[in-house]
């Protein structure tokens, strides 16, 4: 019987300190602010953060600003308003939101940057970024082209199409100057760029216009996988390209366009693992709200990887 009655007081001590742990941990609101859910890579993003808040128990007040940066700025203004513990912020552009951190800082509320990073020199204070290299993503789709035209060819040679993301946006700024650095090393490669705005509908508009001027394509880089779904959908329509024959690169590694390279349509994509990035972030905040920890490292990159035919179960998503 004391056996019994000891276990039963080791139980009950052991629940009583996880429900209080629970408890403490739900006194906390965290607030995540992103872009658009009209990007398939954010909700992707969104549900990473609110697993990992579930598992901690804490409370996400989760808001999209529907690509407006003073919609951005608003809901931040709201959500120093509601006293939130912390933001988890996705900027929409690199430096015409830092009024909205400026006024985080002034309330005192820790904020951490994932996937873009607010441009460097800015007055205003991060506690870490949590994002891609995205500079190294861009690298590896050039190299990615480069390998497959030595292929094609014996040679790098060709025209390439970039579809370039949102102007200001740090992904769309660092993925195309890591691709136009490989490239400029190849004097017979003819780079053409233009901006896609991360857009599907406008992945595809721009590169039937690209169809309709361009002699010759012999590759089509997508900064990420939305603007290369719809650049695939233009080739696919057209009587001039085999679809088959343009070498063809998307960043994001989405549900899609996993499906594309399984169907042999897309050639590759970059996998840039945003649910670590969500993950990480949320939880270096988190550590800083509830114990006052600061990150070893104010800036978390996390390498991205080619994704192929051939390693297809190495992304992070499935389809």
């Amino acid at each position: 019987m004391k056996k019994i009655g000891l276990l039963l007081m080791v139980a009950i001590m052991t629940f009583s300190c996880l429900f209080g742990t629970l408890a403490f941990a739900q006194e906390y609101t965290i607030g995540l602010s992103f872009p658009s859910l009209s990007f398939a890579w954010f909700a992707f993003l969104e549900q990473a953060v609110k697993d990992k808040a579930a598992q901690l128990g804490v409370n996400v007040i989760s808001l999209e600003a529907n690509n407006e940066v003073s919609k951005q700025i608003s809901i931040i203004e709201d959500m120093i308003i509601k006293k939130v513990n912390g933001v988890l912020l996705v900027p929409i552009e690199v430096e015409a939101v830092v009024p909205g951190v400026e006024a985080l800082n002034k309330a005192n509320i820790p904020v951490v940057t994932v996937d873009r990073r607010l441009k460097e020199g800015v007055p205003v204070q991060v506690l870490a970024h949590v994002g891609a290299d995205n500079y190294t993503g861009g690298k590896k789709a050039a190299e990615f082209i480069v390998a497959e035209l030595k292929k094609k060819y014996g040679e790098p040679k060709g025209t390439i199409i970039e579809l370039y993301g949102t102007p200001g946006a740090g992904p769309a700024i660092d993925r195309s100057a890591g691709f136009q650095d490989v490239m400029k090393q190849y004097p017979n490669i003819t780079v053409k760029t233009q901006t896609a705005n991360f857009r599907r509908d406008d992945g595809m508009k721009v590169m039937e216009d690209f169809i309709m001027s361009t002699p010759e394509i012999d590759a089509v880089f997508g900064a990420n996988d939305e603007m290369i779904l719809g650049a695939l959908e233009a080739l696919q329509a057209s009587a001039k390209f085999n679809v088959q024959e343009v070498i063809t690169i998307g960043f994001d590694a989405l549900t899609d366009a996993l499906k594309s390279i399984s169907d042999g349509i897309l050639d590759a994509t970059i996998e840039q693992y945003p649910g670590k990035q969500a993950a990480t972030g949320f939880e270096i905040l988190y550590n800083f709200v509830k114990d006052g920890k600061t990150p070893e490292n104010p800036v978390v990159l996390i390498e991205p990887a080619v994704i192929t035919k051939d390693n297809l179960d190495q992304a992070e998503k499935s389809f």
